[in-house]
């Protein structure tokens, strides 16, 4: 079967139109065929068609993304309950542990993401994998930085990286392999993309998987909620009127 290729975690500027438009164009070239990139969350519908319209020539299937960054439980809450019906992937960029034990057992969270240079700030331990494989929260890898850095924060980076890669694979919590770039130099194809999540453990099927059917399932799973005629899981309708 066929596979695939999603990036959720394309990061150009958004108002720059012509970098944004040409990293999109690469993305497609390159054979990714689903992709998101981060949206202010005062954006509206209308700003958000007009913006694909204008970017997207190459037919790469665009999916709204929010990266969320709060500083407690209560503003990831409130963020959650305004923003989630609004976005088809929502992110939490976990800055300290109570966030991210909160967005690991948050249903309406999509991704956990860590940051990657404060290595005492990656907080995706074993308690975080259990919370997590009870929810629908994935574990979110950039690959940008194996590119870019050298020597021991690199090698200190791996190290992390596989330590979390093997809980998550351990509880069943999906992982999601994404570029995390904002230059169009640094893109990589999906299978070479692939190749470097095996420096941090993955074997190759894992590794596409990561960068196909755990970014695909959660564009599809968002898009079925956020549609007028979902119902709940499992339940849509069908047909509306006296004759039904």
């Amino acid at each position: 079967m066929k596979r695939v290729f999603a990036d959720l975690h394309l990061c150009p500027r958004i108002n720059d139109r012509s970098t944004t438009s040409q990293i999109i164009d690469k993305a497609a070239k390159l054979g990714y065929h689903q992709i998101a990139i981060p949206l202010n969350p005062r954006i509206c519908n209308e700003e958000i068609a007009k913006l694909w319209k204008s970017f997207n020539k190459s037919e790469v299937d665009c999916a709204t993304r929010i990266d969320l960054r709060p500083r407690n439980q209560n503003e990831l809450t409130h963020q959650l309950r305004r923003l989630r019906r609004k976005f088809e992937v929502v992110c939490v960029a976990c800055q300290n542990k109570a966030v991210a034990r909160q967005a690991a057992k948050d249903r309406r969270v999509d991704l956990l993401n860590f940051p990657l240079l404060d290595f005492r700030s990656r907080y995706f331990d074993r308690a975080e994998a259990e919370l997590a494989s009870s929810s629908l929260a994935a574990l979110e890898i950039d690959i940008k930085p194996l590119l870019v850095l050298k020597g021991p924060p690199r090698i200190r980076l791996l190290s992390s990286l596989r330590r979390e890669a093997a809980l998550a694979e351990k509880f069943d919590v999906p992982i999601v392999v994404s570029s995390g770039i904002s230059a169009e130099r640094l893109l990589r194809k999906p299978r070479e993309m692939a190749a470097l999540a095996s420096l941090f453990g993955l074997d190759e099927d894992s590794a596409l998987k990561a960068v196909s059917h755990s970014p695909n399932a959660i564009i599809k799973r968002n898009r079925e909620k956020l549609d007028a005629k979902f119902v709940g899981p499992g339940i849509r309708v069908v047909k509306e009127g006296k004759d039904c």
